[in-house]
């Protein structure tokens, strides 16, 4: 059995640069025994397996608990899964992680071209999904991109948080702005009927709270190589019944308290619409900005929010105008 050198980078953004060559090597036809002979004394980057090789080529891994477990005197290719979680030395960090994790794997090999590269260590794979993990979450709530690591957006002073945070607020501003003048225009159809006022903050929620809920499935998709194409179909479908379902309630609700079926079919008609629009800005925002090159969290969630609210509004006033007044 041999030991391969180290080769790490220092900015980890693919699977190739958090693979691991420090790692126990075995030839396809030595016996248990002798693999455990050989890595004692040892120090490994990753000893959760054993890659078992024919020249470069990788054969199998084989995990330390069942080699622990075997006869002494069973041969390594026994005892390997010939078909273990792979990934190219190209493969976007988060997807190499997510693949190994849904594999139930302490480990996953990386190969360049057939050559075995190395594997990634379980603490890698941890460290990656955390770091993704946050760096969505961040970015989703109106950070800069620059804001990352984004560990440190937790600690950083008060000038820099604002710095991170200001630029989308501004966009929200304006798109506030926007949403007085939209209502502005409808300021005697209000006036006459200013129950119509008492839903616009509701049903503007109900159209934020379906397309965050989109953009979240859009972008965890997105980030694990998993197209808009295979869920844009379902989606659409999921904001449209939960429009119609909240759109159904609200015209009990609204028509039974306050006793305008009218206003109350403006509410129900306006949430059908909204949570549709609201779903179709949820795939399309995240989808465009990953065909940029960008994190698809990246702005996502302000920009979507403000142009969800303006349409939202719009679409509201719209109909309670053409039903009420």
């Amino acid at each position: 059995m041999t030991v391969l050198d180290p080769a790490r980078s220092g900015q980890f953004r693919t699977a190739a640069q958090h693979a691991s060559r420090r790692v126990p090597i075995a030839q396809r036809d030595e016996l248990a025994s002798h693999v455990l002979d050989a890595m004692r004394g040892q120090h490994y980057e990753s000893a959760a397996a054993v890659a078992v090789l024919d020249g470069d080529q990788l054969l199998g891994l084989v995990t330390i608990e069942r080699l622990l477990a075997a006869q002494p005197t069973t041969p390594i290719s026994l005892l390997m899964d010939a078909n273990p979680p792979v990934v190219a030395s190209s493969t976007v960090q988060e997807q190499a992680a997510w693949k190994a994790v849904h594999h139930n794997e302490p480990t996953l090999a990386v190969i360049d071209e057939g050559r075995f590269v190395g594997l990634v260590p379980a603490t890698a794979l941890l460290e990656v999904l955390l770091t993704e993990h946050d760096e969505d979450l961040v970015r989703l709530g109106g950070f800069l991109r620059s804001a990352s690591p984004a560990q440190m957006t937790t600690v950083e002073p008060v000038l820099r948080r604002l710095w991170h945070r200001l630029p989308w607020l501004g966009v929200g501003l304006v798109g506030a702005l926007l949403a007085a003048g939209i209502v502005g225009n409808f300021e005697a159809d209000l006036a006459e009927h200013v129950l119509i006022a008492f839903f616009v903050p509701g049903v503007v929620y109900l159209a934020d709270a379906i397309g965050t809920q989109t953009e979240a499935l859009v972008i965890r998709g997105l980030s694990l190589g998993i197209g808009v194409r295979r869920i844009v179909g379902r989606e659409i479908a999921t904001g449209a019944l939960l429009g119609l379902i909240l759109g159904g309630v609200s015209l009990l609700l609204v028509g039974s308290i306050w006793r305008d079926w009218h206003v109350a079919l403006a509410v129900a008609l306006s949430l059908l619409a909204a949570a549709s629009i609201a779903t179709v800005i949820a795939l399309v925002l995240p989808w465009g900005i990953s065909k940029l090159g960008k994190d698809p969290a990246f702005g996502s969630g302000p920009l979507a929010t403000v142009t969800q609210d303006l349409l939202t509004v719009m679409i509201y006033l719209t109909t309670a105008s053409a039903l009420v007044v």
